[in-house]
């Protein structure tokens, strides 16, 4: 058999856990969308308000948020959805216990924050920084107990009201004139509201009530389990984030803040291949312990899809860059269209290494992933020292694009050592030739201005998707199971 007929021959009992995930990422994805857009129109309006220096501080400000939060996160949160989701029955034991360990390694946190924010002078965003990270934790290690049961309907719920609390905060903000500390508040108070929301459903549906539990025995159990998830952790959270901060350090927060603007439409987009992933992986680790067999398919077809989704969209950013960039970021920011353009080609490689993210660590192969992402945050973190000081954050955005590529190479090596061998050539080249149709085709309308962007937005999707068909990118088993998996999602 083939390579293309071995990723395209569907299982007869795939269609059950797969189409249920179909189901539940179509749900989940269409309420995500709406949510990000409100998100991005959010985001835009504040990074247009604080100008490239302020939007520079609040950018630099969340970025070490994260790496401080790694203390925070010990690779459980994963590590409960992957258990969860094999043992139900169990959620509340584990929630309780994470919940307590938390709280506790919160203190260790602030102390790591304070040590990377007060000497780049931004102590003043201290407190309201710590606040932000310990409730973006709890949000999302309290929404993680819907993942692991796949109940999504409330998580769909839910983005749409904390985009809506979110943009209410910042429309006052800008109407008011308030500084940086304000919209970081603004945040807080968004995952604020999203804890004590996943809280009360956690209880309606009897999957869990908060209370705290603190055994040694499982933490210290989970602990060891969790450390190649936390070295993950810790290792993607220095890759994405540790950009900024160092643009800050030898280009200054202007800098940082266009490098930031640019970033943040791809970062928005992030959301589809994070959301297949969140979805997908608790079937995965399904797939694993009770159908090994038909591993591999399901991961060559999340491959396939996150590629079909990230490559169109990869091609039209790098194509429209021109006037894209004035018309989301504003003309303070037209010094970000060069990094816009290129970190575009580093998002659809992001969207397709989702594919084996989701592999290894669903196939209990999470220390093999570390090693990807340790390689990756090496050849990150030296390329932006060498390329930062001499280009700024045209470089980081350079350094971006080759770390994705590094990060993908490496983990599709690992995945065909423990699983089985992603078929990248077959899966991809009809998809890649009809993104650079649609691209060829859109060219001539990358000078349009202002809202007439939208005309080859839609011509390229248009086109695309003729491309698509065409190429005969989709076969028809693969499109037949689609329908049927979308006609059991209305009913």
């Amino acid at each position: 058999m083939s390579a293309d007929d071995q990723a395209n021959e569907i299982p007869a009992s795939s269609l059950g856990l797969g189409s249920r995930a179909l189901r539940n990422t179509v749900i989940v994805l269409a309420a995500k969308v709406l949510a990000r857009l409100i998100a991005l129109f959010t985001v835009l309006y504040m990074v247009r308000w604080l100008g490239p220096p302020g939007y520079g501080s609040f950018s630099v400000l969340i970025n070490l948020s994260a790496i401080a939060s790694v203390l925070l996160d010990l690779g459980f949160n994963v590590l409960f959805v992957r258990e969860g989701a094999r043992e139900h029955a169990a959620i509340q034991r584990y929630l309780r216990n994470v919940m307590s360990l938390r709280l506790l390694m919160s203190i260790a946190a602030f102390v790591v924050l304070a040590a990377l924010v007060i000497p780049i002078g931004l102590g003043h965003l201290l407190f309201p920084g710590f606040v932000l990270m310990v409730l973006t934790s709890y949000s999302t290690l309290l929404r993680n107990g819907l993942y692991a049961v796949q109940q999504l309907g409330f998580e769909a719920i839910a983005v749409v009201l904390e985009s809506a609390l979110l943009l209410g905060l910042v429309f006052y903000g800008v109407k008011t004139r308030q500084g940086v500390a304000y919209f970081v508040w603004a945040y807080a108070a968004q995952y604020a509201f999203s804890c004590v929301y996943f809280a009360v459903v956690l209880a309606a549906k009897r999957i869990a009530t908060i209370a705290w539990s603190f055994e040694p025995a499982l933490l210290r159990e989970w602990f060891f389990k969790g450390l190649p998830f936390a070295l993950t952790f810790v290792l993607t959270i220095i890759y994405f984030r540790i950009d900024q901060p160092l643009i800050d350090i030898f280009r200054g927060l202007r800098e940082a803040g266009l490098y930031g603007a640019a970033y943040k439409p791809i970062e928005s987009l992030l959301f589809v291949p994070i959301t297949f992933l969140s979805v997908v992986f608790p079937v995965l680790s399904v797939y694993h312990r009770d159908r090994p067999s038909e591993m591999l398919y399901a991961i060559n077809r999340f491959y396939k899809g996150l590629l079909l989704m990230g490559w169109p969209v990869s091609v039209g950013i790098f194509v429209l860059a021109g006037p894209l960039t004035p018309l989301l970021l504003g003309r303070d920011y037209l010094a970000s269209e060069p990094a816009l353009r290129v970190l575009a080609l580093a998002l659809g490689i992001a969207f397709v290494n989702n594919a084996f993210i989701g592999a290894l660590n669903a196939s209990d192969r999470q220390l093999s992933f570390s090693w990807a992402a340790g390689w990756s945050v090496v050849v990150n973190v030296v390329l932006n020292l060498i390329l930062i000081p001499l280009y700024g954050y045209q470089g980081a955005s350079w350094a971006t694009v080759l770390t994705e590529l590094t990060l993908g190479a490496v983990a599709w090596v690992l995945t065909a050592r423990h699983i089985g061998r992603v078929a990248v050539v077959s899966l991809s080249w009809r998809i890649i030739l009809a993104g650079l149709v649609m691209g060829v085709a859109i060219y001539p309308l990358s000078s349009v201005s202002g809202f007439e962007v939208a005309i080859p937005i839609f011509a390229g999707a248009a086109v695309y998707a003729a491309a698509v068909l065409l190429l005969r990118a989709l076969s028809a088993d693969e499109i037949a199971w689609a329908r049927r998996a979308l006609a059991t999602a209305r009913t």
